[in-house]
């Protein structure tokens, strides 16, 4: 030992300097990141998502404004309830049309002469000074600016919360007669916040002047209903709540495992608060990583193998995409991608009441056509299939690769009848279709026919439910003959 430290002394020392100063680099390299992360995520990354919010809000909110004056100053509308409000069906039919026209929820009219409350539908109801319901209009009544933003239930639209723009509508001397217009779903707002959740792991809510949270994304739970009253955040929300003006507070609460950096701004337009939320813990959690990984090897290696990793992983990440979400023979969308989107589907039909109906596609003796002609005129016919349904089918329309010789097809907005027509006609170009010009039967005619059955999604149906339905539709087409459509009750 004596012998190999004084041949390799300087060497022994100069190896316990580098180590040392190499830990002492990953330790100072560490902290200073740790605190420019922090810093970071409080000054710079929150306040951008919470800009960006607040820019979908004011986007979402100033075209409904303008629609909104345009209804007050309107000169039908004036008129109309000056000359007394005669024929409500004009006013229901010019409410109705407004409504659909801009894609709002709602529509509305309210006269301060008879207190009757016009929306698309019809009269709904006469507003009473005595009804805390009704107290918005009389606020409204004495407003000195044209128009305000409100969010309350919609008694039109089944107490769902909205966003009104109340605008106040004078007559040609500029006397207080009334007030209109519109009123805006929260969904899209939920959608943003959810986005942004899943996109940047942060949690986004809005609270109310008394610390209520009104709207928040799915990953927001461990707060309960009141900040007030949430875990390590009750310290930090009145200061929260008292902040009115359109600046951005860079705050901090501490729970039972973690710190969380908050930023918070005041949504005059909404009287809301917008908080965004970063635990640090999940962003610090890679920089413990790596100082444990540079402690046993060489910051070079790692250096070089994370890289040639990034590199690799960016130029293959957009190719395993596209192959995990469509079938290779036919480049239409697989099965599996196909149930993410039909899911959505079935939600958005429900919620936008439209009809929602699928397409099951079997190829007739497809079998037999393998067996004669071999697979690879199996698979041109596979794919000339796949061509004509995308160009006999709506732009709206979704078709995928169930499996084998299977296709299923998504019509949207698309009543039993029309779906059952769609098909029909796709059945009929199919079996009109000469496949031997995409094959190498040249001279000899190919004929294929296809039997479909077809099935509307009825309310609170499930997936496999609907997908049952046009099975059991396909079978009694398979079972008649073939070359046909059937479609299910």
């Amino acid at each position: 030992m004596r012998k190999f430290l004084r041949q390799y002394g300087l060497l022994v020392w100069l190896s316990l300097i580098l180590i040392a100063g190499f830990i002492g680099v990953l330790l100072v390299g560490y902290l200073i990141s740790r605190d420019a992360l922090q810093q970071g995520i409080a000054e710079q990354s929150l306040p951008i998502t919470g800009d960006n919010i607040y820019s979908e809000i004011q986007k979402d909110i100033l075209r409904p404004v303008f629609v909104s004056s345009q209804m007050a100053q309107d000169t039908f509308v004036r008129d109309w309830l000056i000359d007394g409000e005669q024929d409500t069906a004009l006013i229901i039919k010019y409410l109705k049309e407004i409504k659909t026209k801009n894609n709002a929820i709602s529509s509305f009219l309210v006269s301060d002469l008879t207190r009757q409350y016009y929306h698309a539908d019809g009269a709904l109801k006469t507003i009473s000074e005595s009804a805390v319901r009704d107290q918005w209009f009389f606020r409204v009544r004495k407003l000195k600016t044209p128009y305000e933003t409100n969010v309350d239930l919609d008694m039109a639209n089944r107490d769902n919360m909205t966003i009104f723009i109340n605008y106040r509508i004078l007559d040609y001397s500029g006397k207080f007669i009334g007030v209109t217009g519109i009123g805006l779903t929260l969904d899209t707002m939920k959608r943003q916040i959810d986005s942004y959740q899943s996109r940047f792991h942060r949690n986004i809510y809005f609270v109310d002047s008394k610390g209520n949270i009104v709207l928040a994304g799915s990953a927001v739970k461990r707060l309960g209903n009141n900040i007030l009253n949430g875990t390590g955040i009750s310290g930090i929300a009145p200061q929260i709540l008292a902040n009115k003006k359109n600046d951005s507070l860079h705050l901090a609460y501490d729970t039972e495992n973690d710190r969380v950096l908050v930023n918070s701004r005041f949504i005059p337009e909404l009287g809301w608060h917008l908080l965004v939320e970063q635990e640090l813990g999940n962003e610090l959690k890679p920089l413990h990583d790596m100082l444990a990984i540079d402690a046993a090897i060489s910051a070079g290696i790692i250096l070089l193998v994370l890289t040639m990793v990034l590199l690799s992983v960016r130029r293959y990440q957009k190719r395993i995409e596209k192959t995990a979400a469509t079938d290779q023979l036919t480049s239409l969308m697989n099965r599996h991608a196909f149930d993410f989107v039909f899911a959505n589907a079935l939600l958005d039909s429900e919620r936008s009441r439209q009809p929602l109906c699928i397409a099951l596609i079997d190829i007739d003796f497809f079998k037999k056509v393998n067996d004669k002609h071999g697979h690879l005129v199996g698979d041109h016919v596979l794919k000339e299939i796949a061509m004509i349904a995308k160009r006999s089918l709506r732009e709206s329309d979704v078709i995928c690769r169930w499996g084998g010789e299977e296709f299923l097809i998504l019509l949207k907005n698309c009543t039993l009848e029309k779906a059952t027509s769609i098909a029909e006609n796709l059945r009929n170009t199919i079996a009109n279709n000469d496949f031997s010009r995409t094959t190498d039967l040249a001279k000899k005619r190919l004929a294929i026919t296809v039997s479909m059955g077809v099935a509307e999604c009825k309310t609170n149906e499930t997936e496999d439910s609907v997908f049952d339905r046009a099975d059991v539709a396909l079978y009694q087409a398979k079972e008649n003959g073939r070359n046909s459509v059937y479609f299910s009750e």
